[in-house]
């Protein structure tokens, strides 16, 4: 199918039908290159959902510079790079109980370290405005995507985006700052200072 026609419309066009037909015609190639810059199926997932909902806001932006499939492609590349770029992301996904790591078999005190992340993590989460915190614990904790929980929030897919987006970038600043004042603090937790 041929979305030539996609760079001259302004208006008036049925961008979920639009939609539904970039999804059937490119959806395997955004998911794939999704999770050929990330090397995680569910973050492919989520990456692929974002272009989606980037490419349903912005359809009517579409300028036919390149062909709609480099189009699409560079807006998985982008939203990849985000996602990747993000502290949140590279340090915890939170679920129920634990973080995902790389080591099968942590040792007790990498278990320790993991479970005060942890804790140190919700204690943030907890302090976030309810409208960020809310979003923040549906997708992270329960794993909902953008469209449920617009549909249960009632808000639309921008704005429980936006949220979601507002929700990591505050807590990573907490985390960044709560590290910063560990790392000048005269003694670890647990641990005398010896002079």
């Amino acid at each position: 199918m041929s979305f030539e026609y996609l760079k001259h419309v302004t208006d008036g066009l049925d961008r979920d039908a639009v939609l539904d037909d970039l999804m059937k015609a490119y959806g395997r190639d955004v998911w794939n290159y999704a999770l050929f810059l990330t090397r995680n199926r569910e973050l492919a997932d989520d990456i692929a959902q974002d272009v989606f909902v980037k490419v349903y806001e912005r359809l009517y932006s579409y300028r036919g510079e390149s062909s709609i499939k480099t189009w699409l492609l560079a807006i998985t590349r982008n939203t990849a790079r985000d996602a990747m770029r993000s502290s949140w992301l590279r340090r915890v996904m939170l679920l129920p109980g634990k973080l995902i790591s790389s080591d099968e078999h942590p040792s007790a005190e990498r278990e320790a370290l993991q479970r005060e992340l942890v804790h140190d993590i919700w204690s943030i989460v907890l302090h976030l405005p309810a409208k960020l915190r809310e979003v923040l614990l549906l997708h992270a904790h329960h794993g909902l995507g953008m469209k449920e929980m617009a549909a249960l929030l009632g808000l639309s897919e921008g704005t429980v985006k936006s949220r979601l987006f507002r929700a990591r970038a505050q807590a990573s600043r907490m985390l960044d700052k709560q590290n910063r004042q560990h790392e000048h603090e005269p003694s670890v937790r647990g641990e005398e200072k010896w002079t």
